[in-house]
């Protein structure tokens, strides 16, 4: 009868989660159920020595992007703390090395964030090339008060040519869906898709062929060591006049004195742009009043079905760890 007592306490131990920020309504709502979970209160952005002294005793931590732990930060985390689990793709913001040397598996949420992403790399495009950033102001301004043939025409998207650089899922999909508007797809990568990925894209061995060749360049790629900075002035000068940009990776992917001098002289004739350097509080002023800038505070997985589904698998890996099982999401 002990025994039996003591296994079913064992089966029914909630594991104790740390979460540093408001999820959504379903995501809270089976982490209230399922563990015994410290829920944020009012979605401020937990500091280090908060994380650390909240995490006392806890097994595992959901963090987001705003919470960035590097090596001092995981080195002073309890020894309770097994998991890490971050609701993001990216993963600039943890210290893999210090967590795996710590024996604290980390957790992502790859493949779910694909449509979402794409549908604002999308918008993004159709919102730069279409001018709707003046169009939007024109109207909230309440200054339209004329019609002109003249007025806002801006570049045609169907029957364009989308240059992508990062042809990962995100790339194809957004390839997939620029088909839908009749675009010429053509990209570059570390190495050539099959034929069947390609599904008709063309294939440019290098950044600096592509570049000459898209009058719509799709940033896709991932941000490493490699591809930092990698739009910067002398890449911009090989675009075609009147290029649009449309940036959904990361922000250090762009070189910003150098777009935004594109931007203003007019080489580029419009960016589309959700993801910045010193994102959120530290945006260049200039995209901010640049006519010729659509952007977006960085929301390509802000789609409900999409984000409930971050917080679901998360929670879906951490039960596999627990019971000792692989876990598809896991990076380390």
């Amino acid at each position: 009868m002990q025994g039996q007592r003591n296994e079913l306490e064992l089966m029914t131990d909630k594991a104790r989660i740390l979460v540093t920020r408001r999820l959504l309504q379903p995501n809270e709502d089976r982490l209230k159920s399922s563990y015994d979970a410290t829920l944020s209160a009012d979605d401020h952005i937990m500091s280090a020595d908060e994380i650390v002294d909240a995490a006392e005793g806890v097994d595992a931590l959901l963090i987001c992007v705003t919470e960035p732990l590097n090596a001092d930060v995981i080195a002073r985390l309890p020894e309770s703390v097994k998991a890490i689990m971050t609701l993001s793709v990216g993963l600039e913001h943890l210290d893999l090395e210090a967590a795996q040397a710590r024996g604290i598996a980390v957790m992502s949420t790859p493949d779910i964030v694909t449509d979402p992403t794409v549908e604002i790399a999308m918008c993004l495009m159709l919102g730069a090339a279409r001018r709707v950033t003046e169009g939007a102001a024109m109207m909230r301004a309440r200054k339209w008060d004329s019609w002109t043939p003249r007025m806002l025409v801006g570049t045609d998207v169907t029957g364009g040519t989308l240059g992508i650089y990062g042809m990962g899922r995100i790339g194809r999909t957004l390839a997939k869906r620029a088909r839908g508007f009749d675009m010429t797809i053509r990209y570059h990568n570390r190495s050539r898709l099959s034929f069947e990925l390609e599904a008709g894209a063309s294939y440019y061995t290098s950044i600096e062929a592509l570049l000459p060749a898209s009058p719509f360049l799709a940033i896709t790629a991932p941000s490493t060591s490699e591809t930092q900075g990698f739009l910067n002035a002398e890449r911009i000068a090989l675009l075609p006049d009147g290029a649009i940009v449309v940036n959904t990776s990361r922000g250090n992917l762009i070189d910003d004195d150098a777009l935004i001098d594109a931007l203003k002289s007019g080489k580029v004739a419009a960016a589309g742009l959700d993801v910045f350097n010193g994102e959120p509080a530290n945006v260049r002023p200039e995209y901010l009043d640049l006519p010729n800038v659509f952007l977006t505070p960085h929301i390509g997985s802000a789609a409900m079905n999409a984000r409930a589904a971050m917080g679901d698998m998360l929670l879906d890996g951490f039960e596999l760890l627990r019971a000792g099982e692989p876990v598809p999401n896991r990076v380390v």
